[in-house]
């Protein structure tokens, strides 16, 4: 790993991971770049690694083949850090692998743990453990290997995706998802019994594990909880999504860059209060540490959980730091407090 030739001892090493082995490999190679570039060079030396879709390790921002690394010298690497920021969204990284590895060679990492990671990265697990905290969320039926084991009422793993959105009571339009994946890939709003197994076909290629969910009328609203070195909270303002009635946040609406983000959202002060209660608690139940972004749908009969991100995006015009940019935290020093909280 290259390092900068303004190296004094006081200078906190941080290696900034990016890329990643999952469908948001590209969305994570930007959000590695914001946050490299943006650290001072005056207190932090800053160090990149990359990881290649095939899952291999790469010294730098790139995927040269002359800058691939051994797995021992990648960890080698990292064992020499003070800090890691690992800004990997999804699978194999956001879901609680990476925390896992840092674990093991005993680095700080920003963001929360195995536990936090893998919860969230579960949209199943999440529901369940939002509907044991009484936080709303949109009915759906769990979906394995094309067969509904859950959700509905469904008792009965024999049950064909068609009988099981019967029995569930969910009407037409629903949305297919993967269970574990981000950026909305593989996710389709489906209007009609007959479109629904192609739209199940679809969510698999990315999940074995897919659910149904009940369309859910409303606006798309965000809170941010930033987690501070001496265990206070942060709760940023509610960051509104303003997609046309009836639409959904898809993968080309996130990063083609036409859609409006409202901040503060244009919600009632009930509305953010129960927002921003809902986002704190489940980020102690969910035992989040550092950041986390909880996604809601605010409708007239009130706050529903959509999904919580761990490591959401983190590019200088991503979701999260424009909200606390909003309240005068600015993107440079946002990192600060996550890779101070993740030494702490």
């Amino acid at each position: 790993m290259q390092r900068s030739d303004l190296t004094p001892d006081e200078r906190v090493r941080v290696c900034v991971i990016g890329g990643g082995a999952s469908g948001e490999h590209d969305v994570s190679l930007a959000s590695a770049a914001g946050v490299a570039g943006a650290l001072d060079r005056e207190r932090y030396d800053v160090y990149r690694l990359t990881i290649g879709r095939d899952g291999g390790w790469f010294d730098g921002s790139a995927t040269d083949e002359r800058s691939r690394l051994t797995a021992a010298e990648a960890v080698a690497g990292l064992e020499g850090m003070d800090v890691v920021f690992p800004a990997l969204h999804g699978v194999n990284g956001e879901d609680g692998t990476m925390a896992a590895l840092m674990g093991v060679v005993r680095v700080p990492v920003v963001g929360g743990g195995i536990r936090p990671g893998a919860l969230a990265m579960d949209k199943w697990v999440t529901k369940l453990i939002a509907g044991a905290l009484g936080i709303a969320t949109a009915p759906a039926v769990y979906v394995v290997g094309g067969r509904v084991v859950a959700g509905g009422g469904v008792s009965s793993p024999a049950l064909t995706v068609a009988e099981g959105v019967s029995v569930a009571g969910l009407t037409y339009p629903v949305v297919v998802k993967p269970v574990a994946a981000g950026s909305s890939h593989g996710v389709s709003v489906v209007a009609q019994a007959s479109d629904l197994p192609a739209a199940v076909d679809e969510a698999r290629r990315h999940d074995e594990h897919v659910l149904i969910e009940q369309f859910v009328e409303g606006r798309e609203v965000d809170v941010a909880v930033l987690e501070h070195a001496d265990g206070h909270r942060t709760i940023g303002p509610g960051l509104e999504i303003a997609v046309d009635t009836g639409d959904v946040f898809d993968t080309d609406q996130k990063y083609g860059g036409h859609v409006p983000f409202v901040i503060p959202a244009r919600v009632t002060d009930p509305e953010l209060e129960a927002l921003r209660t809902a986002a704190d608690t489940l980020f102690t139940a969910l035992g989040c540490r550092g950041i986390a972004r909880f996604d809601f749908f605010v409708t007239p009969g009130g706050v529903l959980l959509n999904e919580v991100n761990t490591m959401p995006g983190f590019t200088p015009d991503s979701q999260v730091p424009k909200m606390f940019d909003a309240i005068g935290i600015p993107y440079a020093t946002l990192l600060d407090e996550l890779l101070t909280t993740a030494r702490a």
